[in-house]
C-alpha cells in the first residue's frame, strides 16, 4: 500500500501562484509516474501533468506554460507549481501514484486538496 498526503491547496486570487505538494508514505517500485489530477464540480477528473521517475513529464494544454511539475526521488514526493491561475483552475486537485508492471497497473490516490481561484 502507497499512502499519499497532500498539502498546500487554498483560496487565491486569479494571477496568483500556488505550490502543491504530495508525499508517499513509501515507493513499492522504483519505475513509477506521479502526477496530479483536477476534478472540478459537475465535470470529471482530468489529467493535470505527470512525471515519471526517470523526470519525464506531460501536461494537459490547458496548463502548459503556466504549471510545472517535479518530483524528488529521495523523499517520494511530487510538486505542481501553479502560476498564473485562473478561474477555470478551481478544483479539487488529487495526487496519483502510478506504477505499471507486467500488464498490471496499480494507482494509488491522495484525498484531494481543495483549490481555489477567485476574482
Amino acid at each position: 500500500q502507497v499512502q499519499l498526503v497532500e498539502s498546500g491547496g487554498g483560496l487565491v486570487q486569479a494571477g496568483g501562484s500556488l505550490r502543491l505538494s504530495c508525499a508517499a508514505s513509501r515507493s513499492i517500485f522504483s519505475i513509477n509516474t506521479m502526477g496530479w489530477y483536477r476534478q472540478a464540480p459537475g465535470k470529471q477528473r482530468e489529467l493535470v501533468a505527470t512525471i515519471t521517475s526517470a523526470g519525464s513529464t506531460n501536461y494537459v494544454d490547458s496548463v502548459k506554460g503556466r504549471f510545472t511539475i517535479s518530483r524528488d526521488n529521495t523523499k517520494n514526493t511530487v510538486y505542481l507549481q501553479m502560476n498564473s491561475l485562473k478561474l477555470e483552475d478551481t478544483a479539487v486537485y488529487y495526487c496519483n501514484y502510478r506504477v505499471d508492471w507486467s500488464g498490471a497497473r496499480l494507482d494509488y490516490w491522495g484525498q484531494g486538496t481543495q483549490v481555489t481561484v477567485s476574482s
